[in-house]
């Protein structure tokens, strides 16, 4: 019994080193050279290959900035069409023809929520990624500021109504895209004894906010970085 039972328990180690081996040539490895997380501003489907007609061939992406006759209004549901903000997103689109309207308005809106809840938590090493320098700057000093209060600041994201696009430009290198954001927030700091010394701990207020992203177009950077906030706007 003692030579039987010795037998499968190595046939069930064999297994075992087997199985594991299998899984790690299937998962891979980490080697320290992994690609860092997606930001918010990049595409989350995957660009379709190059389609040819005739002899031209369609780069993948162009579809959507090129608007000639046959084309319908790309910034539709973005921008009225002979708007600053079309003539802006032209402007964009023109230095760099993947830009995508769309995903980014919607990773600005993601952006949002991520700065919002960073900044409340104190997490400066997420806001440093999201924020230029100046900015960045702004929000750790009042970050610094509430830690020498010995205040906390408790911040609920319960939605986001609207988030509209209200300026588009180019000045020098750079995009800038200003975007009027409209969340429901319940917000709320406390002192050092738990009290509630500004804002609300339950009731859920409307907010009106705008932001600046900018971003220099055609670096391989695809990051847009908040470089001016403006409340009440």
């Amino acid at each position: 019994m003692q030579g039987s039972f010795d037998i499968f328990t190595l046939i069930f180690l064999a297994l075992a080193v087997f199985v594991a081996w299998k899984l790690r040539s299937v998962l891979g490895q980490k080697t320290g050279h992994e690609q860092p997380p997606a930001d918010v501003f990049s595409k989350k489907a995957p660009v379709p290959p190059a389609q040819s007609e005739g002899n031209v061939i369609r780069l993948p992406g162009a579809a959507a900035n090129d608007a000639g006759p046959d084309q319908p209004y790309r910034w539709t549901g973005i921008a009225p069409a002979g708007s600053a903000v079309a003539a802006g997103l032209d402007a964009i689109a023109r230095e760099e023809r993947s830009f995508d309207a769309r995903v980014f308005v919607e990773g600005s809106k993601a952006a949002y929520e991520m700065v919002v809840m960073s900044f409340a938590r104190g997490d400066r090493k997420s806001l440093k990624g999201l924020l230029s320098k100046e900015v960045f700057e702004d929000f750790d000093q009042a970050i610094t500021d509430r830690e020498k209060r010995s205040e906390v600041a408790e911040t609920t994201f319960v939605s986001m109504d609207k988030a509209e696009m209200i300026a588009a430009e180019v000045k020098g290198k750079s995009g800038l895209i200003t975007m009027r954001f409209s969340p429901k927030l319940i917000s709320a700091v406390r002192d050092s004894s738990g009290a509630v010394v500004d804002g609300s701990a339950d009731a859920v207020v409307d907010v009106t906010e705008t932001w600046t992203f900018s971003r220099q177009l055609g670096a391989r950077d695809p990051n847009w970085l908040l470089v001016a906030t403006e409340a009440g706007a």
